[in-house]
């Protein structure tokens, strides 16, 4: 009997997290593991309260023909990293792992070649999470080292203020 990686494993679970999401765009799912036990899940929603894209069958950025990665400043929700972070104990994340699946809401099928946002990569630093394992199509991955984006990703404003 094979069994599927522990990998694997907390991708699909944050594929079945973004299946709550709100988004009409993309469904993205996060959790947050740690010493393998899963510390907080977050799926990219409007904020509590507040109605959600697919309860309004609007958004905002698709109106205006805002392309992908672009002013999310516009965007009703809160993303799923973020909210998987505002879930959890900061001592809980420190060393910790973000496992993050985005969807296509229309064919429920896993959408590759993403990754954290630059608002969210700066929640993720601060959070003290060591690695994020991005799903990828089938049963690829990505796994980025958040050290690296310290270091070397000058999308997150390096020159300063």
């Amino acid at each position: 009997m094979s069994r599927i990686s522990k990998t694997l494993y907390y991708l699909d679970i944050a594929k079945t997290v973004a299946g709550r999401g709100t988004c009409l765009r993309r469904k993205f799912g996060a959790i947050i593991v740690k010493d393998d036990v899963i510390v907080s899940t977050g799926y990219a929603g409007a904020p509590r309260g507040r109605a959600n894209c697919c309860d309004l069958n609007s958004c905002l950025r698709d109106k205006m023909n805002i392309p992908r990665g672009e002013r999310y400043e516009l965007c009703r929700s809160v993303h799923a990293e973020a909210n998987a972070i505002i879930a959890a104990g900061r001592d809980r994340m420190l060393g910790s792992t973000l496992y993050l699946a985005c969807v296509d809401p229309k064919t429920g099928d896993a959408v590759g070649d993403t990754c954290c946002c630059q608002m969210c990569k700066r929640l993720v630093i601060n959070a003290g999470i060591e690695k994020v394992v991005v799903l990828e199509e089938g049963d690829e991955f990505t796994v980025y080292e958040v050290a690296d984006w310290i270091e070397n990703d000058d999308s997150l404003g390096q020159i300063g203020y």
